[in-house]
């Protein structure tokens, strides 16, 4: 049986973490509850958001092992499982299908900067080790190698390759793609300063991969669904124009800084990042409260800013 695609609002969750860095499993129950109650229709968990390359194997099995249990509804859940190397991406992509993932997304290995046919042999081998829907996240920006439209689609091309998430700044790569027509579903990453999003919605894309749905899931479920009207163009156009504020903030530091140090700020299960990372400075989480504010977010999602920070 095919693998069922995702679209829409797929949601790079953050890892919660309590205050003495261990994970916040009942953290995780909260914010899984919280996306599928506003419209997100599938997670990532342990993506780049989840500050996926500072946790232990122990961890990262650990977060699988018990998140699983907790999936509400039909909201789908994925996981990261890019490893260093070929063999430890294969072990996390089996002990995930194992766990009963939904799905699970790979990237290029960080810092060895392969080159584009070494990373589609990895990427096929990743694929043929399980049966179990996986996605190519292209991010060039993290890991230097950039997949050309040609390598993706033949990627696209094996049963077990549901979605792209593309992290480029080439309108032209999602063009092809999209003109290709491949049986997987096209994403793109959310940042505005990347620019992707409206391109890929108006050529076809199945919505976004994104990051700032963490703060404003709703919102982020209207500018990521498929366009099949008229309505949903213009609906999409205006939830991204009125949201700029809070998409740049999200993209005002190094992910997941300013979403988490944010996140914690209103009352979101988030609690510390991982050293060496630390929380957004000042001037920059007041931006967060402003567009929060701006946005009516607090009335919105029954959230607020404790009085101690909005006095600050």
């Amino acid at each position: 049986m095919a693998h069922v695609k995702p679209k829409g609002s797929f949601v790079a969750l953050i890892t919660p973490m309590n205050a003495d860095g261990s994970i916040d499993f009942e953290g995780f129950r909260t914010l899984l509850n919280w996306h599928a109650e506003n419209g997100t229709e599938a997670v990532l968990i342990m993506g780049s958001t989840g500050e996926v390359s500072m946790l232990s194997p122990e961890e990262r099995k650990q977060i699988i092992t018990e998140t699983v249990k907790m999936k509400p509804g039909t909201m789908q859940m994925y996981y990261g499982i890019t490893g260093n190397n070929t063999a430890t991406t294969i072990d996390y992509a089996r002990f995930a299908k194992d766990a009963g993932a939904d799905g699970a997304i790979f990237a290029a290995p960080a810092y060895i900067c392969a080159d584009n046919d070494a990373i589609t042999d990895y990427a096929f081998e990743v694929l043929d080790s399980t049966d179990l829907a996986m996605g190519f996240y292209n991010n060039p920006p993290r890991v230097k190698t950039d997949l050309h439209w040609t390598n993706l689609i033949r990627l696209a091309e094996h049963p077990n390759m549901v979605v792209l998430k593309e992290s480029t700044t080439r309108v032209g790569q999602v063009a092809q793609m999209c003109a290709a027509k491949p049986d997987m579903a096209i994403m793109c990453c959310c940042s505005p300063n990347l620019g992707l999003v409206i391109p890929t919605m108006a050529l076809g894309g199945d919505g976004t991969a994104n990051m700032t749905g963490n703060i404003i899931p709703q919102e982020m479920a209207v500018i990521s669904k498929p366009w099949e009207t008229g309505e949903d163009a213009f609906a999409c156009r205006e939830a991204w124009l009125t949201n700029l504020p809070m998409l740049h903030f999200a993209y005002s530091t190094i992910n997941p800084v300013s979403i988490k140090t944010l996140m914690r700020a209103i009352g979101l299960p988030a609690g510390p990042l991982r050293k060496p990372l630390q929380p957004a400075p000042a001037d920059v989480l007041k931006q967060g409260l402003d567009a929060f504010e701006k946005l009516g977010l607090g009335e919105k999602y029954g959230l607020q800013v404790p009085s101690a920070i909005a006095a600050e």
